[in-house]
């Protein structure tokens, strides 16, 4: 039987602006679906997250960390129909949430990451969509290094130096079969093309395979 959504069950957010006491009760509530033992509730939960990102998209960046903290384990979740919902849906939420990603980024980045290594196509395809997506709407956008060049450094570069430093001569993840050049490489540089040199010399304090690694993927940059 079908499960039925967060709206048929009364749980639907309102389209108002959500705000203090109500604004805690309402993200007690979906975290406790997100977190649930029973798989229809995460689902649930995960639904309801979408729903909020719709109609309430200021309460969701409001509350970014303490959703996401019980989100991002959805995106690997034991059980694959959930899991890939979540994945799914995370790809839905990128372009309304953007630049508030930033605080989670790099958590989001390792969990769905680790997706690649699923022999599961559906969940391998969901997470290759995530990456694609986060690069083209939070990092590709030139004017942010512009803007705000501290948010880049602190929160995108740690994305670029994991998805690096986890890769083996083949560009294949270490432990499974996810190959991440094409992710990487746009990555790595178009951060090139908005940094200049100043993404080597940020990247000087990494260990050299790392290095290499960037070295290769942007020299036709150089």
């Amino acid at each position: 039987a079908e499960l039925d959504t967060p709206r048929q069950q009364g749980l639907s957010p309102r389209r108002s602006i959500i705000r203090g006491t109500e604004a805690v009760e309402q993200v007690k509530q979906m975290n406790k679906l997100l977190s649930s033992k029973e798989f229809q509730e995460r689902t649930q939960g995960i639904s309801l997250l979408l729903q909020h990102c719709e109609t309430n998209p200021g309460f969701v960046t409001s509350n970014i960390v303490n959703i996401f903290d019980v989100f991002i384990p959805r995106l690997q979740d034991s059980n694959k129909k959930v899991n890939q919902f979540a994945l799914q849906s995370m790809s839905t939420m990128i372009p309304v949430l953007k630049d508030d990603l930033h605080r989670v980024l790099h958590s989001i980045v390792i969990v769905v990451t680790d997706n690649l290594k699923s022999k599961n196509t559906g969940i391998y395809t969901a997470a290759v969509h995530v990456l694609d997506t986060l690069i083209d709407h939070i990092v590709l956008v030139q004017p942010v290094y512009c803007r705000k060049p501290q948010t880049v450094e602190r929160y995108v570069l740690p994305v670029l130096w994991y998805l690096l430093g986890n890769m083996t001569g083949n560009r294949v993840i270490k432990g499974g079969s996810g190959n991440v050049r094409a992710v990487t490489a746009k990555l790595a540089t178009n951060l090139y093309q908005q940094m200049g040199t100043s993404l080597q010399e940020y990247a000087a304090s990494q260990p050299t395979h790392v290095i290499k690694a960037l070295r290769e993927l942007t020299e036709k940059e150089l």
